[in-house]
């Protein structure tokens, strides 16, 4: 494990898991993507703002960590893959990456159903063997936030079977990234700030269903 890698804020205000050595590969043979990634998550809130109000097709987190990289130079990435056999060829499609550069892929799963998790995962897999990527990212939010959407009045909103943790890790240890490297994070509740002290949430916030 070289998680010890990562900067203690992060260690300490997010989940980490990596697998076949991520952070290692990462800090060596991508400094800049590394540097990329250290810089946002080390600056990103998690602002009430952004979870009692609906974000559409994509969440105000998901928007904000998408922004942020973009600013270094990441963007959302379709791949033309293709399988060949002798002289058949076949489409092998794969979905667009959210945020991507220079062989390292990125993936936001805020509050997106489970499933996504296997998605991702299985993308990661295919791009690594095709030697299109060398490491893939999945940030995501960790288990103890439950209690503050809870709290919030969001809590049908975030349930078991949509994305968090707890629900990427056993995919992961389980072999369903193949032998791509993988970091994943898990925002947790110490980033949270209260930018709407005192106000009542407006009624459209309650059960309002954000996702990726």
């Amino acid at each position: 494990m070289t998680l010890d890698l990562l900067p203690k804020f992060i260690r300490d205000h997010y989940d980490v898991r990596e697998w076949r050595h991520a952070c290692a590969i990462l800090k060596t043979e991508f400094p800049k993507e590394w540097a990329d990634l250290i810089k946002v998550l080390t600056a990103f809130r998690l602002y009430k703002s952004h979870l009692v109000v609906g974000g559409g097709n994509k969440s105000k987190i998901a928007r904000a960590i998408d922004g942020a990289l973009s600013d270094f130079g990441w963007a959302a990435k379709v791949f033309d893959t293709k399988v060949s056999v002798d002289e058949l060829q076949m489409d092998s499609p794969t979905h667009e990456i959210d945020c991507y550069r220079n062989h390292i892929a990125l993936e936001i799963e805020w509050n997106n159903k489970d499933p996504f998790f296997d998605r991702d995962l299985n993308n990661f897999r295919l791009l690594f063997d095709l030697r299109s990527i060398s490491v893939g990212i999945i940030i995501t939010r960790s288990d103890e936030l439950q209690a503050l959407v809870n709290e919030l009045g969001r809590g049908k909103s975030f349930g078991q079977n949509t994305t968090h943790f707890g629900q990427l890790l056993p995919r992961i240890e389980g072999g369903g990234g193949g032998g791509c490297p993988i970091l994943a994070f898990g925002i947790r509740r110490s980033l949270f700030v209260d930018d709407l002290p005192g106000m009542a949430l407006p009624p459209e916030a309650v059960e309002t269903i954000d996702e990726e």
